[in-house]
């Protein structure tokens, strides 16, 4: 069985697509693979009750307990390793990875960010987007590589920015857009393509 494991630190909406494309598409059977495991690094997460709710183990590991990210990252490749994933799916995981994790799950470590790569690096980039003037947004999924917001682009959705758009209304049609490609990069994935 390939397993699957979702790293989230709030919500869980991405993580929770995948889980309902994985449901909806027999993952299981088509490339048999399933979500195994959702961490979160904050107890409040509200994806922890979805995952709950899906009968999917779900576990916190609070970055705040640990004096150090690597020890915080120390104790979450423990937990990780546990399930031997063929993915590590980052899904609005709101930490900067040190290159010794990036390195233990190198191939295996994805990500999608609110923005059309490269551009927009980092956080507020719907703002951002907004005040340079741009007529589009998006979203992409990628390798995770050492560098942050960086590594090879598997897929990207092109939002317009519309005249009356705020960083609010913006975000929620990237998110949209968000749900429909990460699963599909994720499939994709478990098949041998590419992205």
């Amino acid at each position: 069985m390939k397993n699957i494991v979702i790293l989230i630190s709030g919500g869980g909406s991405n993580m929770a697509a995948i889980v309902k494309a994985a449901h909806a598409q027999n993952w299981n059977k088509q490339f048999n693979a399933q979500v195994a495991a959702v961490i979160s690094n904050k107890a409040d997460a509200a994806g922890l009750v979805f995952a709950k709710e899906q009968g999917i183990p779900n576990f916190c590991i609070d970055h705040t307990l640990y004096p150090t990210r690597e020890s915080f990252e120390a104790e979450l490749i423990k937990l990780v390793d546990t399930y031997t994933p063929e993915l590590l799916v980052l899904a609005g995981f709101m930490r900067i990875l040190t290159p010794a994790f990036v390195s233990h799950y190198a191939g295996r470590l994805v990500n999608i960010h609110p923005s059309l790569l490269p551009a927009f690096q980092g956080l507020h980039t719907h703002q951002r987007a907004i005040d340079a003037g741009c007529r589009f947004a998006g979203a992409t999924v990628h390798r995770v590589s050492e560098a942050l917001d960086d590594g090879e682009i598997l897929a990207q959705a092109v939002v317009p920015i519309l005249a009356n758009d705020t960083a609010d209304t913006l975000a929620k049609r990237v998110l949209s857009q968000e749900h429909i490609i990460y699963p599909k990069v994720i499939a994709n994935l478990l098949a041998g393509k590419a992205g």
